[in-house]
Formats: structure tokens, C-alpha cells, sequence
């Protein structure tokens, strides 16, 4: 009986020299916090850069409604005149909420085609960019008028600069160009 006590404690020994090691390499209590602590930041990048690129899609969203909003309500006048034209530009730049309307630009023109359909501004407003000078002449997708006939031309930009500027940096460029024919009138009329 004493011979086997003294290989049981011959065995412990040795077990008790390697357990240590033996317990570390096997030991999978921390594993989970270790792995957490490789992934959180990639799991952070993840987070922001999904929030960046959904604001910059609703961004770009509306600004092809703020083209098509000042198109649609200048298209259903068939005159305008200086207070009609504020509240147009209002109206499509509160559309950008809550994003900030100062590096939004939108420009307004009624295009007249000639007798030979060479498309010529009738008239033009601009928010925050200068109108196109009257007579100057506009190219129009091929069969979008005929002689005699005009459109409505809305031309929007606006410079998205993120948030965070961490994900995206500098400003980034969304325009939308905006087609419609006057639905009251041949032509829009533009007074004072």
C-alpha cells in the first residue's frame, strides 16, 4: 500500500510542476474578453462608418427631392413673382432637415425652345448661386421640347461634410438636375 501512495504522489508532483502551463494553455475563462477586446474596435468602425454612410444616402435622397420639389411647385404656377420664388426655395430647403441648408444651392429656370429648339432661359432665380443670365442658351435632353415649348430646369447641389469627419473626410458632392413641363400655362411667367 505504501509503494502505490508513492506513485500517486510522484505523479501529483510531476502534475503540480506543468499545471500551471498545463491550466494556462487550457484555461478558457478569458478568452471571450480577449477576443471582445480584438473585435471592439473593428466593431466600432463598423458602427460608425454604417451611421456615415446612411446619412450621406439620406442626404443625397434629399437633395434629388429638393430638385424635384422646386420643380414640381414652379410647374404648377402659371405665373411667379419675387415672394412665390422665396417660398419655393423655403419650402425645398426645409426638405434637407436636419441637415444644414447653408452649402445647399438651387437654381430655377424657366427654358424656352425657339423656332430652330434650341432650349434659351426665359428666366432663372437662384438660392445661394447666381441665376443663368436670360437669353443664355441651356442643354436639354434630346426630346424634352419642341418648338415653342418650355420647361422648368431646377439644378441642385449641396456639399455633405460629415458629422464626425472621421469616416469621411472633406465634402463630398451631391447635384440633381430637375425636368418639368408647365402644367397650367405654355410658358411660366415671371413678374416682380
Amino acid at each position: 500500500m505504501h509503494e502505490r501512495s508513492n506513485v500517486v504522489g510522484e505523479k501529483a508532483e510531476k502534475r503540480g510542476a506543468i499545471s500551471p502551463l498545463h491550466r494556462f494553455i487550457h484555461d478558457y475563462k478569458g478568452l471571450a474578453a480577449v477576443e471582445f477586446a480584438l473585435i471592439l474596435p473593428l466593431m466600432i468602425a463598423f458602427y460608425f462608418g454604417g451611421i456615415e454612410m446612411t446619412n450621406m444616402l439620406v442626404a443625397n435622397r434629399r437633395v434629388t427631392a429638393v430638385a424635384y420639389t422646386a420643380a414640381d411647385l414652379t410647374a404648377q404656377a402659371a405665373s411667379l413673382n419675387d415672394s412665390d420664388i422665396a417660398d419655393i426655395f423655403a419650402a425645398s430647403a426645409t426638405i434637407l432637415q436636419p441637415f444644414s441648408t447653408a452649402p445647399l444651392t438651387v437654381r430655377i429656370s424657366s427654358v424656352v425652345a425657339n423656332a430652330q429648339n434650341v432650349a434659351q432661359v426665359a428666366w432663372s432665380d437662384g438660392f445661394q448661386i447666381s441665376p443663368r443670365a436670360v437669353g443664355s442658351t441651356v442643354t436639354l435632353p434630346a426630346g424634352l421640347t419642341t418648338p415653342g415649348s418650355s420647361v422648368v430646369f431646377v439644378e441642385t447641389a449641396y456639399g455633405y461634410a460629415s458629422p464626425i469627419g472621421e469616416m469621411v473626410a472633406g465634402t463630398v458632392e451631391f447635384t440633381e438636375t430637375a425636368y418639368m413641363k408647365p402644367r397650367r400655362a405654355t410658358q411660366i411667367s415671371r413678374t416682380n
